[in-house]
């Protein structure tokens, strides 16, 4: 297996490199964002590929994790198309930009960090497929994690369209979003990411609980990141400069489980 890895690692590396070089070109790379998904996809894909028969285990985590990462991809393709390049990387790399290190750090701090990350996020579908047995059968363990997979993309998905349609609405610039899922938690979307790979995770773990324990740290990181780090933390830093009403919506709703609103504030 350790072989297998390696080869998803290289292919990882070698369009990383390309996408880097795009980057450099344009001047910008905040596209980067879609890759997170499209990236763990195509981790997915190529230990699918790699395998000499292929179970209904190796099929189911391949959906899973192909449903989810495409469809984030290309939703966060579009986004960055509409709004160009993202306000957070061009901070960090303002400095390095300003004195001609833009190509070098946008290598080493943006792209392959965030390969590192993004090999260690997927590892539960990577190793799920590449030791799954064509023998083995769905179990409850299979099915729990299905069922956490489909509430998670549930809430991705249905929460990243009320905001897509909340902000075409030209009078709500400026404003909160606080309906529909947005109504019960601050993150539907984060949210949804968590169980979705969470739900992974479990199915991985059906395969074997060897697996399981060889990469919780996948879903385990990514829920840090979605809550603490890069996240709904990071967001919501500028949020109350940029939305006057934030600091209420905050105070009456769930920062991230959802939850009924509190009646007062």
């Amino acid at each position: 297996m350790v072989e297998m890895l390696l080869v998803n690692a290289a292919v990882l590396v070698a369009v990383v490199l390309v996408l880097w070089a795009i980057s450099v070109k344009i001047d910008d790379v905040s596209f980067i964002d879609s890759f997170w998904g499209a990236g763990m996809a195509l981790m997915a894909f190529t230990s699918w590929l790699q395998l000499e028969e292929r179970g209904i285990l190796a099929h189911l985590l391949l959906a899973m994790t192909a449903a989810w990462g495409l469809r984030l991809g290309i939703y966060l393709l579009r986004r960055w198309r509409e709004e160009g390049e993202d306000k957070r990387y061009e901070r960090m790399l303002r400095k390095d930009r300003e004195k001609g290190r833009f190509a070098f750090a946008a290598l080493t701090k943006i792209w392959l960090g965030q390969a590192v990350l993004l090999f260690l996020v997927s590892s539960p579908a990577q190793v799920g497929i590449l030791s799954s047995d064509p023998a083995q059968q769905v179990t409850t363990l299979t099915i729990a994690g299905l069922a956490l997979y489909l509430v998670g993309i549930f809430f991705e998905w249905v929460g990243d369209w009320q905001l897509s349609q909340f902000k075409k609405d030209p009078s709500n610039k400026g404003e909160v979003m606080d309906k529909g899922l947005w109504r019960y938690t601050r993150h539907p979307n984060y949210f949804g990411d968590a169980c979705a790979w969470w739900g992974i995770w479990l199915v991985a773990a059906s395969v074997s609980w060897d697996i399981a324990l060889w990469t919780v740290a996948g879903p385990l990181f990514l829920t840090f990141t979605l809550v603490k780090w890069s996240g709904a933390a990071l967001l919501e830093k500028g949020m109350k400069y940029s939305r006057p009403g934030y600091e209420q919506y905050k105070k009456r709703t769930s920062a991230f489980i959802p939850m009924p609103p509190k009646k007062s504030a």
